[in-house]
């Protein structure tokens, strides 16, 4: 839009203006929307959730008397005790291949 001066325009021509400014909005808000509708099927996370949150993992994390925890939210009582005892949280991994491992080095050729 050019540059006009507002303060010249009478108080018509200034009505005429916002009319065209808020259909000028309404237009590009429709554009908006359609493009959002498009994208309906992703997920948008609102209010700051977690897209996880809610959702049933396996455990990865399991004790001798067979009590399990899936390494999300608090770390249960049984495990911090065994902790405490001189445990270490990779002991009670049900895949120990899933531990942290170093990664190595790739040389440059």
């Amino acid at each position: 839009m050019p540059k006009v001066s507002l303060s010249g325009m009478t108080v018509q021509a200034l009505m005429d203006l916002q009319t065209r400014v808020d259909e000028a909005l309404n237009e590009r808000r429709a554009e908006i929307e359609k493009q959002l509708k498009m994208f309906a099927g992703a997920r948008v996370v609102r209010g700051g959730r977690s897209a996880l949150k809610g959702r049933k993992v396996p455990p990865k994390y399991r004790s001798r008397s067979g009590e399990t925890w899936a390494g999300r939210g608090a770390r249960p009582r049984w495990l911090v005790a065994a902790i405490q005892r001189g445990k270490r949280l990779d002991d009670f991994l049900i895949d120990k291949s899933a531990g942290k491992r170093r990664k190595r080095r790739r040389s440059k050729r």
